[in-house]
């Protein structure tokens, strides 16, 4: 859902950037969890703040800047169950994150290593152990997914 950029102020607040497509979504959910992979604690949302083009929140225990600052490059995440259900052909980041990768040829890609967004489309990190392929989520090149079977299918080249 995002991650804790730093600390902001002295009195235990965090600045964050959010994944979400509104960012400031994440002050709709009261507990987040902080952490990374394996190592995830829960926090209490207190209030959160949108200062300029940033996000900053308070937590419950987090009462120092020093302690905002243990947080920084932390990810954070709500609970599952807490989110909606995507729409049809909407999909969580989480979800597509593993899946094979297979054009229009049978060829495998890879497999999707993460995403990230561009301001014009989102976009699919493809690897395969030798290549990273970025290939953007628009129609015309995502022509499948598949939760169910663990693909994607695309209008792409091995050779692109």
């Amino acid at each position: 859902m995002g991650y804790v950029s730093g600390a902001f102020g002295i009195h235990g607040w965090i600045n964050l950037v959010g994944d979400t497509e509104d960012a400031d979504s994440l002050f709709d959910y009261d507990t987040w969890w902080i952490g990374q992979e394996g190592q995830w604690q829960a926090y209490t949302l207190v209030q959160g703040q949108v200062h300029t083009k940033k996000l900053a929140a308070q937590l419950e225990g987090v009462n120092d800047r020093d302690a905002a600052f243990a947080l920084k490059s932390c990810k954070i995440a709500v609970s599952r169950s807490l989110l909606p259900v995507p729409a049809a052909d909407e999909y969580y980041w989480v979800d597509l994150i593993g899946l094979d990768v297979i054009n229009e040829q049978g060829e495998k890609l890879g497999v999707v290593d993460n995403l990230f967004e561009t301001g014009a489309n989102d976009v699919i990190v493809v690897k395969d152990g030798q290549t990273e392929r970025l290939l953007p989520f628009v129609p015309h090149v995502v022509l499948k997914v598949d939760l169910a079977a663990k693909t994607i299918s695309v209008d792409w080249g091995l050779d692109y």
